[in-house]
């Protein structure tokens, strides 16, 4: 083999070397570019820091929010979302919409009851619909049965909360030691600071699943 076929044999292997790893970091870059669009407009990413959704989700669990959930439908009671907190909107949390817009939210003796928005509330004190929660008619009962506990009432556990138009009244499934809606300075969740609902427990591998609401209103 001459010089000449050598030289060519090296620039052959040289170009193919380049051509792999130019290959390389597009499938690379590609990959990278998915998952940031994934991340930023598809799903939300979220590891669960404490026990406010216990037993539903556990502390350490890592799940997956869809952005997408409400471009052309509203949140619907029972839903588990992600939004940001109203209190100090760089931090995320994840609660359970009981509340909806225009509802009006009474927790009394650690149960929750709900009116809906063509129901007028304000003719009576708080204190009045906290002894007697059906004192204005028909109010529906919200099912307690993913709370790994009976939920206690009294003091500041207890209350009566009018739901703004576009916002939504969270609470915590573990509802004896959740911060949500009750104690929060800014008590509702407006509908655009939703980041998505929560669909998918995938950490721990052993105890994936899915997050739909299974009980039913009592």
């Amino acid at each position: 083999m001459d010089n000449t076929n050598i030289n060519e044999s090296k620039q052959e292997k040289k170009e193919g070397k380049g051509k792999v790893a130019a290959e390389y970091i597009i499938t690379l870059a590609i990959a990278v570019a998915a998952g940031l669009f994934l991340n930023f407009f598809i799903l939300v990413n979220a590891r669960i820091p404490s026990g406010s959704m216990e037993n539903t989700i556990m502390t350490g669990d890592r799940v997956f929010g869809y952005r997408l959930a409400y471009l052309n439908n509203d949140p619907e009671r029972y839903d588990i979302v992600i939004f940001k907190y109203p209190d100090d909107e760089s931090t995320l949390y994840i609660k359970r919409i009981m509340g909806l817009p225009g509802e009006t939210v009474i927790i009394s003796d650690g149960q929750v009851y709900v009116y809906d928005a063509s129901v007028d509330t304000t003719e009576y004190a708080d204190v009045e619909l906290l002894l007697d929660p059906y004192l204005c008619g028909d109010a529906l009962l919200l099912d307690d049965s993913f709370c790994p506990e009976t939920p206690e009432g009294g003091g500041i556990r207890d209350g009566v909360f009018r739901v703004p138009e576009n916002s939504y009244f969270m609470l915590g499934d573990n509802r004896n030691h959740s911060k949500d809606s009750r104690f929060w300075t800014n008590k509702y969740v407006a509908k655009e600071k939703i980041l998505g609902k929560a669909v998918f427990k995938y950490w721990p591998l052993t105890e994936m699943k899915t997050l739909g609401y299974k009980g039913e209103d009592q």
